[in-house]
């Protein structure tokens, strides 16, 4: 049985942290379906260049991600936080001003050194705001606050712009600079005295390096699953899911567009429910559990494929998204929480951001083998790959489960117990949790 436990509630810097994800989601909202018509429709650039520009974001993050790591650990992540949200924000602004291929670049190169920073600087700023035990409560939260904040802002910018005025998007893309003004504000000043640099241990290899880092044979196995959890899941979202529903299920836009307002409504309804289920219970299990879901979305989503234009097609679209967001709010607060969980203080940026590399790998492998796969007329094999995938990605999570320490597999573990465990070894099996 998972422990019972009150867990104390949030502290004030985390709840701040919380205010600045909800408004920045806002702005995100406002502007996130919009990227390629704004570009093609407003500013009259050829699609394949847009295809071109939206890409470059990936591709700058996947170039720096690891060079941003070392930073967190010299510089500190609050500071790299900071960073990310202004480059964040310039990219929105030039890309209100962009009239040209030249400006739009600019903007998206921008845009991509403020995804690159930010995630593994803000997962590091969490760890050092909250102990372990609040970790996964918190992303949980903040996934759902990002959630409902970008549903929100979609809503909004879809009753606002209009192709006809092009000023109502740059006045989107303005709004949209302007969200990031919370949290650099939060970070700037209630947050000043948090998520300094790390002193790095006299015994520490190298002074602390990536070495080190990959060098941890628990931590490479968690990176396997963070690849094939992005392969399988976030990296088909918007490329395979969205071709195989329009090409190969032949269903319409406005479905589509339907199906993602479920996977929102379903994060926001049911992640503070999931997590309330799944504390104090092994996060590798709720992982293998992912697999299973995921495994599930890719198998209804196939079965569309099998009545293409029908309303039965449209119905298995909706709601293999659905349960795709089922399984989202099970990822969203375990996967983060084990990196930390096993990362030291003064390396915490360079797992971060090494779990973020093999995310954006994953991230340029899943469209590009959908494309190829779809385009070729191989639904079957694209379906297949994915329930091989996913059966891959449960397997590798449950074989890390004997050699993860018991408090990063979100086991409930007082001071006596946790001492008595530090003697195990690599291969010995974790004690159950405390009831």
């Amino acid at each position: 049985m998972p422990a019972q436990s009150t867990r104390p509630p949030m502290p004030r810097n985390a709840r701040l942290m919380l205010v600045g994800v909800a408004i920045d989601a806002l702005g995100v909202g406002l502007v996130l379906p919009f990227l390629v018509i704004y570009l093609h429709e407003v500013r009259d650039i050829s699609l394949p260049t847009v295809g071109v520009l939206a890409a470059l974001p990936a591709v700058v993050a996947l170039v720096l991600v690891g060079p941003i790591g070392i930073l967190i650990d010299r510089l500190g992540p609050r500071r790299v936080q900071i960073a990310a949200v202004v480059c964040s924000g310039l990219g929105a602004l030039a890309l209100a001003a962009a009239e040209g291929v030249g400006v739009a670049a600019l903007a998206m190169v921008l845009t991509g050194v403020g995804h690159a920073a930010f995630w593994p600087a803000n997962q590091s700023l969490v760890a050092a705001v909250l102990p372990s035990e609040q970790r996964a409560r918190f992303f949980g939260v903040s996934f759902t606050l990002l959630n409902a904040g970008i549903g929100i802002g979609g809503v909004i910018g879809a009753l606002y712009v209009s192709v006809d005025d092009p000023s109502t998007f740059t006045t989107v893309y303005v709004l949209d600079a302007v969200s990031f003004l919370g949290p650099l504000l939060v970070l700037s000043w209630p947050l000043r005295h948090v998520g300094g640099p790390v002193a790095v241990p006299d015994h520490a290899a190298d002074g602390g390096s990536y070495r080190e880092v990959l060098g941890d044979p628990v931590f490479r196995r968690l990176l396997a699953v963070v690849f094939f959890s992005a392969f399988v899941g976030y990296g088909q979202l918007e490329a395979g899911w969205t071709a195989y529903s329009r090409v190969v299920a032949e269903v319409s836009t406005r479905t589509i567009g339907i199906a993602f307002a479920v996977n929102t409504a379903v994060i926001v309804l049911l992640q503070l429910v999931v997590l309330k289920a799944i504390d104090g219970r092994r996060r590798t299990r709720v992982l293998g559990l992912l697999a299973i879901v995921w495994a599930v979305a890719w198998l209804v989503m196939g079965l569309a494929g099998t009545v293409p234009g029908t309303t039965a097609a449209a119905v298995l679209v909706v709601v293999s998204i659905g349960v795709f967001a089922l399984g989202e709010t099970l990822l969203s607060p375990v996967a983060p929480a084990i990196t930390n969980d096993l990362a030291s203080e003064h390396l915490r940026g360079r797992y971060n951001a090494a779990g973020s590399l093999a995310f954006q790998v994953a991230a340029v492998a899943a469209p590009t083998s959908a494309g190829f796969l779809i385009g070729h007329d191989m639904p079957v094999t694209y379906v297949l790959t994915l329930l091989l995938g996913s059966a891959a990605f449960g397997v590798l999570a449950l074989r890390m489960e004997p050699v993860l320490p018991p408090a990063a597999n979100g086991l409930h573990v007082d001071a006596a117990e946790l001492g008595a465990t530090e003697g195990l070894t690599a291969g010995a099996p974790a004690p159950a949790a405390s009831s």
